[in-house]
């Protein structure tokens, strides 16, 4: 029994830039995702750090961390059955030259860095992405 899940998605700067977030969100609505909440933000270097925490070995991490921070980012809390999958589904493969068609990442991704979307990859994930942006 499918049970209504929420994750998080995030405009990256490339997309917000290109103003494509109000076409994004459209896609999300589309595929009947409902938007709980949402802002337009831009967050520091140190807070894309603490974000992206969980990569902070990787080699990319920070390129990651300056790239978050380098432009304004439209936060989302997604809600429906099966969310986190669906969005990931969604937003197509981290390199918007392997995502599939129709996948937000490849309509709108420019590389593997600005690939103009995040979304959380479990419901772990997920529920500590919107505390990290939405802890009011």
């Amino acid at each position: 029994m499918n049970k209504i899940e929420q994750t998080l998605s995030i405009i990256k700067p490339d997309a917000v830039e290109r103003n494509l977030d109000k076409e994004i969100k459209e896609i999300f609505k589309d595929k009947g995702f409902n938007i709980t909440k949402e802002k337009k933000i831009q967050v520091s270097k140190v807070e894309a750090e603490q974000f992206y925490k969980v990569h902070e070995t990787k080699p990319f991490y920070n390129d990651l961390c300056a790239y978050l921070s380098s432009g304004p980012i439209v936060v989302m809390i997604l809600e429906k059955d099966n969310a986190v999958l669906e969005n990931r589904e969604l937003m197509g493969a981290t390199n918007p030259k392997d995502a599939k068609d129709g996948t937000i990442r490849k309509k709108f991704g420019i590389s593997i860095d600005k690939n103009s979307i995040h979304g959380s990859d479990s419901i772990e994930n997920a529920k500590k992405e919107i505390d990290f942006f939405f802890k009011y």
